[in-house]
């Protein structure tokens, strides 16, 4: 019997992977802090974590016993993979199973920040509403518009998938050449084109504020710009900045450069839909995940090698 550390509590239903190991976790319900982990992962086997811990080469010096992390995210760069390669820690997360409920959720920001839902719900709810206007509140046409997919990926093709259902014109840009029809080359060249910018990128050292000031000058006035990927890929002051002048005309934002603090010139900023990070928040979606981490550990606790690893050099030949 192994002993795991959950690092917050998980649904029941994912726990079944790994019924009969030691569990140790929160009694209160409440996340422990990266100094909590680091003292209790020194007699694990293996870490069930969130994207919001922090798992350090200091945490895993702690961690003599350990042998599998796994997130219950897509993205890692809240764990130090290298460290944990160099350890002998096998890292794994949970790509695939949010991929529709993310892509669900970009395109509700889509329609959201184009059509100012935020803003004329606000005002409605704080009296501002007194009297229809044959001007009020106007928007972005989604359907018919030219939808520009910064990544094309699993969840970047969902997102095309649901634009077709707007009879929308779909460009992408990935690193490399897609052989698909739609395929851009230049970054620079897809922002220049398109009505909606949806980003669904990794965060990487390429990657951190992607869409800075000047790629956001290049965008079109009445341009709208989404983010479900990854905080840092944007610039928040330059985009603050880009959405107080009308140089943009709309953002729609479910994840932050320093989570879970927001940039105070996005939060002042006119025209936005900000999320807390509900990207792949579905019973349905969330279930899943915590049961593709649970099993990723059993499997290796097992001596297995879980096709979800992120460093599978860790095993060896």
């Amino acid at each position: 019997m192994a002993r795991i550390l959950l690092t917050s509590r998980l649904p029941d239903d994912a726990l079944g992977p790994i019924v009969g190991h030691e569990l140790v976790m929160p009694s209160s319900g409440v996340p422990l802090t990266t100094d909590e982990v680091a003292d209790l992962a020194r007699d694990v086997d293996a870490i069930v974590c969130q994207l919001t811990d922090r798992i350090t080469e200091a945490v895993l010096a702690c961690a003599s016993r350990l042998a599998v992390i796994a997130t219950v995210s897509v993205g890692y760069d809240n764990l130090d993979v290298g460290a944990a390669t160099r350890a002998g820690v096998a890292v794994c997360n949970t790509p695939g199973v949010l991929d529709d409920t993310t892509a669900d959720l970009a395109f509700a920001l889509i329609l959201a920040a184009s059509r100012l839902l935020s803003d004329s719900e606000r005002d409605l709810r704080n009296g501002g509403w007194t009297d229809w206007r044959f001007d009020g509140y106007l928007g972005q046409d989604v359907h018919g518009a030219t939808l520009g997919l910064v990544g094309y990926g699993r969840i970047g093709r969902a997102v095309a998938r649901r634009a077709e259902g707007f009879s929308m014109r779909v460009l992408h840009h990935a690193r490399r050449p897609t052989g698909l029809q739609g395929y851009v080359i230049e970054l620079d060249d897809l922002l220049r084109q398109a009505d909606v910018v949806s980003l669904h990128v990794p965060l990487t050292p390429e990657t951190r504020h992607l869409i800075d000031a000047r790629r956001l000058a290049l965008m079109k006035p009445t341009a709208v710009l989404v983010n479900t990927a990854r905080g840092p890929v944007v610039d928040e002051e330059a985009l603050g900045a880009a959405l107080e002048s009308g140089r943009l005309f709309a953002a729609g934002l479910d994840v932050y450069e320093h989570e879970p603090t927001i940039h105070p010139r996005l939060v002042a900023a006119p025209r936005t839909v900000l999320l807390p990070h509900i990207g792949s928040a579905s019973f349905a979606t969330r279930t899943a995940m915590a049961r593709l981490a649970t099993s990723a550990v059993a499997e290796v606790l097992a001596g297995g090698r879980p096709p979800n690893t992120v460093n599978p050099e860790v095993f060896g030949n």
